[in-house]
């Protein structure tokens, strides 16, 4: 097997229930040759025995309460190859009970396929799918607007669907790849290009998938590291501090200047801790790294680390703008305290504003209900670092908690042109009393004393 074939990618199929995912995933497996010997024949001769009409979403629904109901209620993971690579296919769940498993699925996903029923258009969910696309950050997207063949292959259906659905993902900044008019169950512009439809000229949904990119890393960003813990080793006179953390962004190197945001304290590398290994001069993104500094300073978790001599678009705010879906069994309201989860921060959030519903129509009601998304104002209890998910998608994407049920989850818009009312140093004070809370002054003097009465702590 050449390396073209070696190389992997993750792509969900979505969409509202009913439109034809499954068909479309089932298809792909059976045009592509990659189901195992005799298993479509398999499938069709079970399906004559009991009397059924086949689908090719039968390939795909093995769980016998999915097949009874006909939806699918679990992220199903299913393989098949093309000429160009090999790819692991998501088919997430369409109805919208299950729109946390869908959420789950795609989260593994660096591309998607949405799909959309060309008899019914553009269903709520289909909307809804396309926030929690944008909210993975997901940007190479194909639009499937499936069933042609029950709109006798009318392009001016298509057109209008294309239409409709191009100016609502423009609203979330997500803009498709390609829109295809297909048939799923035909067989139509998958592998091949239909002449019912002779009107289309694009690519079928296999090209497509195969000019999509996995992603590239994001080593050539600024630097971030969320601070995931601080440890301190006393065995065998080892004074060390070490600053840990999964590097999100960027590279570091022995000796560069640092910044603790929202703390704004300073210190310089003194070296980047390994286990059992050989030194190493700089570290990466994706490496989970520690890192000891040349001075003796005080942070907890949640700080971010920055490189001072870098602009990292990372801003200290109180108040954030989001777009975010609302999962949880009691709506969002206000009066009400959350916990926010964003990297390694920790901090209770309230709501503050609904500037508007994302979704099927102006809902009329005061806060966010199961399955709803919207564009939202959220006030934190302390100022944090925090970029918009379109500078960093990982100190830009957030979870909310509501007592113990992960219930909500969103992305950063902005933080800039929602103002604090406060100064640049007067938050940074402010964050350094918010994260050194009680206890911490102790940790401060203990620093501050070792370090210049050092024969008094041996």
């Amino acid at each position: 097997m050449d390396k073209a074939l070696r190389e992997r990618m993750n792509i969900v199929i979505t969409g509202h229930v009913d439109h034809g995912k499954s068909t479309l995933v089932g298809r792909l497996l059976a045009d592509t040759h990659s189901l195992p010997e005799g298993k479509l024949q398999a499938v069709k001769d079970s399906c004559k025995k009991n009397g059924r009409v086949f689908e090719y979403a039968f390939l795909l629904d093995a769980l016998d309460d999915e097949q009874k109901q006909g939806i699918t209620i679990d992220s199903a993971r299913i393989f098949f190859k093309s000429k160009v690579r090999e790819y692991i296919i998501i088919d997430a769940p369409g109805h919208i009970e299950f729109l946390r498993n869908m959420l789950s699925g795609a989260s593994r996903a660096v591309a998607a396929v949405l799909v959309i029923d060309a008899a019914e258009g553009v269903a709520e969910n289909s909307k809804r799918h396309g926030l929690l696309l944008s909210l993975l950050g997901i940007s190479q997207v194909l639009v499937a607007v499936n069933k042609l063949d029950a709109v006798h292959y009318d392009r001016q259906v298509f057109e209008d669907i294309k239409t409709e659905y191009t100016a609502y993902l423009s609203t979330l900044r997500v803009k498709p790849i390609a829109f295809v008019p297909v048939s799923a169950r035909e067989g139509k512009n998958i592998t091949e290009l239909a002449p019912e439809m002779p009107w289309y000229t694009g690519k079928t949904v296999l090209e497509i998938l195969d000019s999509f990119h996995n992603l590239v890393s994001n080593e050539d960003s600024f630097f971030a590291m969320p601070v995931q813990d601080v440890y301190r080793f006393s065995n065998d006179n080892d004074d060390r501090r070490i600053y840990a953390g999964t590097i999100v962004s960027g590279e570091i190197a022995l000796g560069d200047s640092v910044t603790f945001l929202p703390s704004h304290k300073e210190a310089h590398i003194k070296n980047i801790e390994v286990w059992n290994a050989s030194p190493k001069k700089r570290a990466v993104t994706g490496e989970a790294s520690g890192f000891t500094l040349e001075e003796e300073i005080y942070v907890r978790r949640g700080e971010v680390m920055v490189k001072s001599a870098e602009h990292a678009p990372v801003e200290i705010a109180d108040k954030i703008r989001a777009n975010m879906i609302w999962l949880g069994a009691r709506p969002l309201g206000f009066n009400k305290t959350y916990l926010l989860k964003l990297g390694s921060v920790r901090v209770d959030a309230r709501l503050e504003k609904i500037e508007r519903f994302l979704g099927e129509g102006d809902q009329q009601y005061n806060e966010l209900r199961r399955h709803d998304c919207g564009s939202v104002v959220l006030s934190l209890a302390h100022p944090i670092a925090v970029s918009t998910f379109y500078d960093n998608a990982s100190l830009g994407r957030f979870v909310i908690v509501d007592g113990y049920d992960a219930a909500g989850g969103g992305i950063v818009l902005t933080n800039k042109s929602v103002p604090t009312g406060k100064s640049v140093p007067e938050k940074a004070a402010e964050a350094r009393n918010a994260v050194g809370a009680a206890g911490d002054f102790e940790e401060e003097l203990f620093v501050l004393l070792r370090k210049h009465f050092p024969h008094r702590f041996d």
